[in-house]
């Protein structure tokens, strides 16, 4: 870990107040652990924007399973996309819809897609990619 370093900040009272309960919330040990970590947040949010970044990240999404060629295509999509899919599970939420998630990593332009391909896919009811990347 490198070295902390300390340094004053100027902020108004209604803002610190809200911040408090904010960090009481949260847990958060003092007001420094909560700074770095919404720093650290804010710098990774940041990153993911660019395509050429490495990403990692969840794929989930609910389909009815009897829609025709859904099995297909969704295993067509994931075997070309190998490379970037770590681990998939399959739950059967019903006697009709199941939930899959898929974990991922790869640069953002290779994640996205494959999302947007799924999700785009007849019988996809719901879907959300959650990405993530080290702020360094």
């Amino acid at each position: 870990m490198s070295k902390l370093v300390r340094f004053g900040i100027s902020i108004e009272n209604e803002l610190l107040r809200h911040f408090d309960t904010y960090n009481s919330k949260k847990k958060y040990k003092n007001r420094s652990e909560a700074i770095r970590d919404l720093i650290r947040d804010k710098l990774a949010d940041e990153k993911i924007v660019d395509p050429d970044a490495f990403v990692f990240g969840i794929i989930s999404f609910v389909y009815d399973h009897h829609k025709r060629e859904i099995q297909k295509n969704l295993n067509t999509v994931q075997h070309d996309s190998y490379k970037s899919i770590q681990f998939s599970t399959h739950i059967h939420l019903d006697h009709d819809n199941c939930l899959e998630i898929i974990i991922v990593k790869d640069k953002a332009s290779k994640i996205k897609p494959l999302a947007e391909s799924i999700f785009g896919f007849k019988g996809v009811k719901q879907g959300k990619l959650t990405l993530m990347a080290s702020y360094k």
